[in-house]
């Protein structure tokens, strides 16, 4: 009875936000005032064109024998309802904001709306933790179930060893730096550009620079993203995929360098996911925005570069002192 059930309700639960997105494109394709506005007759035809074209991608994977295919490059479940609908709602997701972000004025749009308060931020952060709660199986009735301690060891969330702080600070101070190079480069290459952009997060973070605020900033997204993108997506969708999804989110960078650096540092975080945990990765998240938030400048900054050194030099004698000790081990009769 099981089987026959999730063989009905997965491609059901695959195909019907995938029909829906791709009707909202046709319809605004039609003329019916459901889509964006204030957009060109070219703009609007291009990101109606792309959303029925990413809807088209996401069914896709309401057939079995194309997730059948993906299962042999990632670790998915093809049978799993939950992992059909997550392989859409992620397309989906992607290729919209992917749509928005070539063929409107992100940062116009970004500009135009209020500037977030901290209920805005939470709003905005928590669903993350729920869709990733929700996509491992916590509280629910009818798909694969976990108890909290399951949920929390499939998620990466387990208590981390000491040197993983060192680990977690010392990448986020490179990423740090890898973030100011980008925005250096960002207003040397595309100065108006990067004017925008730097208008856009002054705007849309405008109102969270209080030691309240900068704490929000820092803790929601580093854990509430962190926990979806690298607790829940990574393990099933893979590191250039979550991380090209956790950029997309990113739309107040525009088409800019400092989106590529976005990816970069994505990659980053993604890579402690899997070769530690993602507690470790929430720690570096929750630490990089500490820094973005709080700026670093003069006396300030020298004193960082030595902390940063520090770590790195801790962190990698742990490394190579704990790969010698399992070759070691291996090595031993």
């Amino acid at each position: 009875m099981g089987k026959t059930w999730a063989a009905v309700a997965t491609p059901a639960l695959a195909a019907i936000p995938a029909v829906m997105t791709g009707l909202v494109g046709v319809l605004d394709l039609l003329g019916a005032p459901t889509g964006a506005t204030g957009l060109s007759r070219q703009a609007a035809f291009a990101v109606d064109a792309g959303t029925i074209v990413t809807a088209v991608a996401a069914g896709g994977f309401a057939f079995r024998p194309i997730r059948q295919d993906l299962a042999a490059l990632l670790p998915i479940d093809p049978n799993s309802p939950v992992h059909a609908l997550a392989l859409v709602l992620a397309t989906i997701f992607f290729g919209t904001q992917v749509t928005f972000i070539a063929f409107t004025d992100v940062l116009a749009a970004n500009n135009a709306q209020p500037a977030l308060t901290l209920v805005d931020l939470f709003l905005n952060e928590v669903p993350f933790l729920i869709l990733a709660l929700a996509g491992v199986g916590v509280g629910l009735a009818y798909f694969k179930r976990r108890t909290v301690p399951e949920a929390m060891t499939r998620l990466g969330l387990v208590r981390p060893a000491w040197w993983h702080l060192a680990l977690a600070l010392a990448a986020a101070g490179a990423l740090f730096a890898l973030g100011q190079e980008s925005d250096v480069l960002n207003h040397a290459w595309s100065p108006d550009l990067a004017r925008r952009v730097d208008a856009t997060t002054q705007h849309i973070f405008g109102q969270l620079g209080t030691q309240y605020g900068i704490a929000a900033v820092a803790l929601l997204p580093g854990i509430c993203e962190e926990v979806l993108f690298r607790g829940a997506l990574q393990p099933r969708i893979g590191l250039i995929a979550t991380a090209l999804l956790f950029t997309s989110i990113h739309t107040q960078y525009g088409a800019s360098v400092d989106t590529v650096a976005v990816f970069a540092i994505a990659l980053g975080l993604g890579l402690i996911r899997k070769y530690t945990n993602t507690t470790t990765s929430c720690m570096c998240h929750v630490s990089y925005n500490l820094l973005v938030g709080i700026g670093l400048t003069g006396v300030l900054l020298d004193g960082a570069l030595v902390i940063e050194v520090a770590l790195v030099a801790i962190t990698g004698y742990v490394i190579w002192a704990n790969r010698r000790r399992a070759a070691t081990a291996g090595g031993s009769p």
